[in-house]
Order: structure tokens, then sequence, then C-alpha cells
């Protein structure tokens, strides 16, 4: 593929991308200000108590065919097919066993409405497999436009599901109302935009191929959602609901800047970068200028986020919700590298190297559940603050195969960000210096983004930052 054609690909599907990202990003930020004023921690508490069954449950359910599927030089109907068949196959099995299994889940827990909570959340198992060979069909066209549109279809919807089973009392179910008629509208509407349907049977050796890259995936893929979501278990267990509904909003929150711009940028290079994953020389240069790019946009948004955190907390969702502000705090310092985490790791998912990612998802894991031992005890915020040291050295592990692969492992990563990561900090000394002298939290939210984002232009423009041309070359009209 030219040069010139990948590159304008990449561009299209940035531009789309991101108006999904963020329409999502709005989306979520208006209808969380208001569902959150109107329901309490325990409610936000109690629906992330279900979260790790559902998600290891979809990674069952997809067991990696979509990235494998991708990145398949030829995809054939039997792939898609298969792919279905299992998905479906497994889904179902999947949602029994959530159906039997939820009255011990909500025993485990002493949250009896966790019964009837898994029972209905866990209906997307069912559901969720029908629109799946549609969306990687998009993926392998490139076609960003299509899954914008129906994005923000599904999340205006869902968003005024909830906002009216908010204000009618409906209380935590409408948290998980608003979440099934996301993902069913979704699967609906993608089906009627991508005419597809099975016709072939099930292939023995499509499921061989499938299998054979996505089993490794799969595998590091529950190592990491086990790992992620122990937090919120051990805080569901051994503290209050409320504490772990003050961790969930703050980590929703640390999380919608970090993984918006991380999901844009992998969901449109990943396809891209794909069709030239036997170009070592080609490949590399782009991975180069994507960590720059995406660590350009990402840090100054997590550090203004974690300087202005606390007028933005009791500005939008009021000041019940203030002791969740240290903990946004520390989590956008740790969170913000999680796209370059995943950067690092996408690498080798190019390169078909699933097994390197799930030996290094092992060794990353080991390693955290330590830090979890040492920190949890001390509680929530206690463990919070250990993740920035965590994520760096989990960073360092990441980054070992990539130095081999591309020749830019951990210390040229570093020095590549670390232009950006000072000019980063000049906005928290700014912001933090505008909280001392101004009293005021919603004047210290109308000063203080206009103001980073002006002291980040001109030092970027004064210090000849090479990113901010790739970005104002993505916003061009050419």
């Amino acid at each position: 593929m030219a040069i010139d054609n990948l590159k304008k690909q990449t561009k299209k599907g940035l531009y789309w991308k991101f108006a999904d990202q963020f329409s999502n990003y709005g989306v979520q930020f208006i209808v969380g200000i208001f569902m959150a004023r109107m329901l309490s921690p325990e409610d936000y508490g109690i629906t992330a108590l279900p979260a790790v069954f559902m998600m290891v449950g979809g990674i069952f359910a997809s067991a990696g065919f979509g990235q494998a599927m991708v990145r398949k030089p030829e995809l054939t109907e039997n792939d898609l097919s298969t792919a279905f068949y299992y998905s479906v196959g497994v889904g179902i099995f999947i949602y029994l066993l959530l159906f039997i299994a939820s009255p011990w889940i909500a025993a485990f827990y002493n949250v009896p409405v966790l019964t009837p909570l898994i029972r209905v959340t866990a209906l997307s198992f069912i559901y969720g497999p029908i629109g799946t060979p549609q969306q990687i069909i998009l993926q392998r066209r490139l076609d960003f436009k299509t899954p914008t549109v129906i994005a923000v279809i599904t999340r205006l919807i869902s968003g005024v599901v909830g906002i009216y089973m908010a204000y009618h009392g409906y209380g935590v179910w409408a948290l998980t109302i608003s979440a099934l008629v996301s993902g069913l509208s979704g699967q609906l509407i993608v089906m009627y935009f991508v005419r597809w349907y099975p016709k072939t049977g099930w292939s023995k050796e499509s499921f061989q191929y499938l299998w054979g890259f996505g089993n490794k995936y799969m595998a590091s893929q529950v190592l990491d959602t086990l790992y992620n979501n122990l937090t919120p278990i051990i805080i569901g267990k051994f503290f209050s609901t409320a504490d772990l509904g003050m961790y969930n909003r703050a980590q929703g929150y640390a999380r919608m800047p970090s993984q918006n711009v991380h999901g844009v940028i992998s969901s449109v290079t990943y396809p891209v970068l794909s069709k030239i994953q036997g170009d070592d020389e080609r490949l590399g240069k782009a991975y180069i200028k994507m960590l720059k790019v995406t660590a350009y946009v990402v840090f100054p948004m997590m550090i203004g986020l974690a300087a202005l955190a606390k007028p933005l907390i009791v500005v939008m969702i009021t000041a019940k919700w203030l002791p969740c502000v240290i903990m946004l705090q520390l989590l956008c310092f740790s969170m913000m590298w999680w796209p370059i985490h995943a950067i690092n790791l996408n690498l080798l998912l190019i390169k078909g190297r699933s097994d390197l990612f799930l030996r290094l998802e092992i060794i990353k894991k080991v390693w955290g559940l330590f830090i979890m031992a040492v920190s949890l005890p001390f509680g929530v915020v206690a463990f919070c603050a250990a993740g920035i040291f965590s994520g760096l050295v989990s960073l360092f592990i990441n980054t070992y195969y990539t130095g081999k692969l591309i020749n830019c492992g951990f210390w040229e990563q570093i020095k590549f960000l670390t232009p950006t990561l000072c000019l980063s900090g000049c906005i928290f000394v700014a912001c933090y210096l505008l909280t001392l002298v101004c009293p005021s939290y919603v004047l210290q939210i109308v000063i203080g983004i206009p103001m980073s984002v002006l002291i980040y232009i001109v030092g970027s423009v004064l210090f000849k930052f090479e990113e901010l041309n790739e970005i104002k070359y993505l916003l061009s009209k050419k």
C-alpha cells in the first residue's frame, strides 16, 4: 500500500475516531454529571461489583478472534461464520452460568440486589455476538465513519434512558438498564448498516487459525481483567460500597481522557499498521511517531485534570463526592502512562506475537499483585498512590520487546517523552498556583482550562515540538 494512501486513510480514520471517542466523552460526561447528582456513591459501588464477571465473560466470548481477523491478510466467510458461531455458543453458556451463580455472588458481597442485577446485565452475552462480524468487516474496510454514527446514536438513546430512570428514582437500575440499552441498540444498528449473516457453517480450519492467535491474547486479556478488577472486588468485600463508589467515580474520570485518546489511536492504527507488518523500518518509525503524538495529547490532559480535580468534582457532582478527589489525582498520574503501555503491547499483536504479549502480562501481574498486597491494607488512597510506581515499573517491562523489535526500549522512550512531560508539568504548576490565589471553584475552572491550553500551545511553539506539526496536519483539510 502506498505511503500517501496509507497516511490519508489513517488521517480519515482518526477524524472519525476522534469524533466517536469525544462524542462518547461528551455524552458520558454530561450524562454522568446528571446521574451522579441524582444517584449515590453506593449505587455506583453496587454496579461495579459484577463488572469483573461481565468483562471476563466477554473476553471468553470473543476469544481474541477479532484481533486475529483484523490482521489476517485474507479474511474468508468461513472465518466470520466460525467466529460468529463460537461467540453465540460461548455467550449462551456464560449467561446460563452467571444466571445460576448470581445468588452466590450476591451472598459473597452481602448485596441481595446483585442476583437480579447480574441476571439482567448478563443478557449482553445473548445479544452481544450478533453484531461482532459486522464490526470486524468495518475495521477491515478502514471504515470508521459508520461506527461513529452508530455510537453517537446509541449513546444518546442510553443517556436519555439513564437520566429518565435516575430522575424517577430507579437508583442502581438506571445505570444497569442504560448500559443494556446502549449495547443492544448498538448491535441492532450495526446489523442494519452492514447486512452480513452467516453464509457457511463451522470451519475447523478457520477455528484453528483464529484460536491459534486468539487463545494467547484471550489469556492475557483475562489475566489483565482479573487483575484490574481485583481492586473493586477487595474494596467491595472489605470496605464499604460507598468507598467502592468513590473509587469507581475517580477511576471513571481518570480513564476518560486516557482511554479515549488511546482508543482513537489504537483502533485506527492497528488495522492500518497491520498492512505494513512486514516492513520493520517503516513500522518502527510509525510507532515512535505514535508514541510521541499520543503522549503529547494525553499527558497535559491527565496532568491538567489532576490539578483541577477538586473544583471539577465539587462543581460537577457536588461536595458529597469530595473523598474521591485525592483518588482521582493519584489515578491521573498513574493512568497517564496507560496509552504508552498499550502502544508497546500493540506492536506485539501486529507482529503476531501474542505469546510474548501473554508473557509480559504474567510478569506485570505478579508485580502488581505484590504492590496491591502491600498497599491496600493501608486503604484505597494508599493503593492509588502505589499505582504510580507500579505503572512506571510496568512500562519498563512492556518496553522490553519493543527495544528488541524496533530498537526503542524504555530509556529511548523516556527520552522522547521527557519534553512533553516537562511542558505538561508547567500546566500543573500554573493550575496549582491558580487554586491558591482564586477562592472560587467556578473561576478556577473557567480560568484554569484556557490558561492551560495557552501555556501548552505557546510552549510547544517556543520549543519547536514536532508533535504540534503532526496535530496540525491531522486537523488540516488537505
